[in-house]
């Protein structure tokens, strides 16, 4: 009696300090792995002695297997195979050839530096070439990294993991039954993974199917149903090959995920929960466990280690695996340092300390306290500076630059050009090959497709820039072209040109927020007279910079807004910083709502019909000093001349240019 209430209460301990410390981790807004180390080491044998998780018996080790079994098909049923594709070459090296790198040069720094033989070197190096999804996904939540960086790490975690423990049980083979040869090894290793990915096949598709067709199946049923065939996938392909579970887990999630079911939400919030809870207790229990002597008994040799792994081979692999992709300089420095360890490597570890153990071999204990000295180390270093270095590098998706734009028509070309002049990356997408032709002759990128095409959308780069934009002629298509946008990439700002009424209720103004869809320039914008006027030559462009006197400045600019003859553009908002140079985001698209500040540089179109008679020229328009740069003088959209030197007074000639063009176009006598 006093046995059970001991692990009852061991049990009780677990959860309730797995639970605490991932809520103080949400508060702190660190991964929570750091604080179930922390708490784990404190509460364990090393620390108060309260959980002691030796009195588990061979129960630990099935706690572990059926933990990382759900945990790993969590993961796989949170990959798209969409977005799996955007990066799916760069990916497949990442598992393939970059786990070869991390085993070989793991198992020489574990030799050379920490002085384990070779078979234990590699067995260490094996366990570590995973990540894990338990870790990088809310460290890719917490920095807000642009959707293709954030898919690719996030897709390493998951199809790491499984590669790398199939890896670690055939070189823990190797270890057990050293006469074996090259050959039988490798035939391991493919029968494993073929076997794995047969039965989650198989099986993820056996579920999905009947999830969709068993209606009569209650909601809270059906997240029992999916765990209980899980676990039964599991057990079959280890009862056929062991640790053949761990693959089969992963695809039959990604499989899941593939089939759209229309209650998926419901699944997986269930499974995310089950999931959290699950990783709290299981890390606890790990952690709890870990003798503190055997890494202190590692000593500097055993940093030295983890720290080649960090600086030397984890560059190295990346630079490798993504050698031919389209990645940034700078997005491959962030996945070069950010590769922490976790809860996988750790239980694997875990197993196969008792395992090597029970057969007599040492450094069971040793490889366990390298591994998670590498946990500690990865964790610490690489999941707390995430943040900062993602800041450093500009990777955070609020910090995005460039711009995709739906609509290659004049306006489209001429606000592409805008922006790709201030060095910005700028793509067009349209269906008529003719218009984007022309962009193209700008030498603007233009891609012939549609906007409804999330692949295009990738090949346009959306997964990595600031800003979308729909500007077709057709103002309900822009806002749906948009809508959809924002929900498949979720870039930082998505703007459609739409109609839409100032007495719109709250509740459609509640829901365009909820859409993440600006209004692009204003309320009932003809951009189908705006592309004629700028064919037709028949535009100015100018800009003002407002200052003290803003209220009169934007009193004169919405005069002419009215009149239908200005199109605010877009805009570049300076704030003042401790340094003697302004900060700025660069260009950006004029929102319907805009709240105007000073030190805001408006740049704006203005319908100047040649109709009109000729006057002095310094009053003709206000000139960006870059657009001379950017538009050519036999391009349809050619400037006018620049206003001579001495030009003083702008605006005061361009408001009595404006009180002519009004006159003409109000019929009033000149």
């Amino acid at each position: 009696m006093e046995g059970t209430f001991s692990l009852t209460l061991l049990v009780i301990a677990a959860i309730v300090a797995g639970v605490l410390a991932r809520v103080i981790a949400n508060f702190f807004r660190v991964p929570s792995i750091i604080f179930l180390l922390l708490f784990g080491i404190g509460l364990g044998g090393n620390g108060l002695g309260w959980i002691q998780p030796r009195f588990l018996g061979d129960g630990l080790g099935v706690i572990v297997s059926l933990s990382v079994a759900l945990i790993l098909f969590d993961g796989g049923l949170n990959l798209q195979l969409r977005e799996l594709g955007k990066v799916s070459v760069s990916l497949r090296n990442l598992v393939t050839i970059g786990a070869l790198i991390s085993l070989i040069g793991g198992g020489i720094a574990a030799h050379w530096l920490s002085e384990f033989p070779w078979t234990i070197a590699f067995l260490y190096a094996a366990l570590v070439v995973v990540t894990g999804p338990t870790v990088i996904n809310p460290i890719v939540q917490a920095v807000g990294l642009d959707r293709r960086l954030a898919t690719i790490l996030e897709g390493e975690g998951v199809l790491i993991d499984a590669v790398g423990t199939v890896l670690a049980v055939v070189v823990l083979n190797v270890a057990l039954n050293p006469a074996e040869g090259a050959v039988a090894v490798v035939q391991d290793l493919f029968v494993r993974v073929a076997i794995g990915a047969g039965i989650g096949g198989g099986g993820g598709w056996l579920l999905a199917t009947f999830l969709r067709r068993a209606s009569f199946l209650a909601e809270d049923t059906k997240g029992a149903l999916v765990v209980a065939i899980v676990l039964g996938l599991f057990g079959l392909a280890q009862e056929l090959c062991s640790e053949s579970g761990i693959m089969t887990v992963v695809v039959a999630g990604i499989v899941v995920r593939a089939a759209a079911l229309p209650d998926q939400r419901a699944i997986l919030k269930f499974k995310s929960q089950l999931t959290a809870l699950m990783v709290s207790v299981l890390f606890i229990l790990l952690s709890a466990n870990l003798s503190i002597p055997s890494i202190f008994a590692l000593g500097w040799d055993g940093v030295a280690t983890v720290l080649f792994m960090m600086l030397v081979v984890r560059p190295i692999n990346v630079l490798v695996s993504t050698w031919n992709s389209s990645f940034t300089w700078r997005q491959k420095a962030f996945m070069a340092w950010c590769a922490p360890r976790g809860i996988v490597a750790a239980s694997v570890a875990s197993l196969f300390s008792i395992v090597l153990t029970e057969r007599g071999i040492n450094g069971g204990e040793s490889i366990k306290a390298l591994v998670f000295l590498t946990i500690a180390m990865t964790v610490f270093l690489q999941g707390l500076s995430a943040p900062w270095v993602a800041r450093l590098l500009k990777l955070q998706a609020a910090d995005a630059s460039g711009m995709v734009i739906i609509g290659c028509n004049p306006l489209g070309i001429l606000i592409g050009r805008l922006i790709s002049n201030c060095g910005q990356r700028v793509t067009l997408v349209d269906t008529s090959a003719e218009s984007c032709k022309q962009a193209q002759e700008y030498g603007l990128n233009a891609i012939v497709s549609n906007g409804l095409d999330a692949m295009a959308l990738a090949e346009a780069g959306l997964d990595s820039v600031g800003t979308l934009i729909a500007l077709t002629v057709n103002t309900d298509v822009n806002l749906v072209l948009a809508q959809l946008a924002a929900q498949e990439f979720n870039p930082p700002q998505v703007f459609a040109v739409y109609t839409k009424d100032r007495t719109d209720s709250a509740d459609d103004r509640k829901n365009d927020r909820k859409n993440d869809v600006l209004q692009a320039f204003g309320s009932r914008i003809p951009i189908k007279a705006w592309n004629q006027y700028i064919s037709q030559q028949e535009i100015r462009i100018g800009e003002i910079a407002l200052d003290d006197d803003i209220d009169n400045q934007l009193l004169r600019l919405n005069l002419l807004f009215g009149a239908g003859i200005l199109l605010p553009m877009l805009f570049e908002r300076k704030r003042p910083t401790t340094t003697s140079k302004p900060s700025s985001k660069g260009l950006q698209i004029v929102p319907a709502d805009m709240t105007w500040e000073r030190g805001d540089q408006i740049f704006y179109l203005l319908h100047a019909p040649k109709a009109l008679p000729a006057s002095n020229p310094k009053t003709l328009d206000i000139l960006p000093s870059f657009l001379p740069d950017v538009m050519d003088r036999d391009s349809p959209m050619t400037p006018p001349p620049s206003p001579p030197e001495n030009s003083s007074g702008k605006t005061e000639d361009f408001l009595a240019m404006a009180r002519e063009i009004l006159k003409k176009v109000n019929g009033s006598p000149k």
